[in-house]
């Protein structure tokens, strides 16, 4: 995984920080989806513009239906993803090996990645 977070992974640290808390205000949220105050009012207002949380009266943002709708696919992808880096992460290693079988790659100057598998049909003279 990058180091960095995408926008959907901001948007889900801060409903699950509403999620979690049965609400929340701007501090606890700033401070548990670890994000700077510029970037919370910015997600803030986009979360609230797309209906995943509401303001209510005690001051709080709450999680709206949709938002709950939201966490629960992003889940999924989130699992699903994870899975793909894992087979993504293996499969690198098996190139890897391969490439410590093939020492002389190296030497002229072959660049695996640009192998497409296809044979050459040219004759060798």
């Amino acid at each position: 995984m990058s180091k960095y977070r995408d926008r959907l992974g901001i948007i889900a640290d801060i409903l699950c920080v509403v999620n979690d808390n049965d609400g929340a205000k701007k501090t606890r949220i700033m401070y548990q989806a670890n994000l700077s105050y510029k970037l919370l009012m910015r997600y803030l207002k986009e979360v609230m513009e797309m209906g995943f949380v509401t303001f209510e009266i005690k001051n709080c943002y709450m999680l709206t239906q949709k938002g709950k709708k939201f966490l629960a696919k992003f889940g999924e992808y989130r699992k699903s993803r994870e899975k793909v880096e894992v087979q993504l992460n293996h499969i690198e290693g098996q190139r890897v090996m391969l490439e410590k079988m093939c020492p002389n790659a190296e030497r002229m100057n072959v660049n695996p990645r640009n192998f497409s598998g296809k044979r050459n049909t040219q004759k060798y003279k």
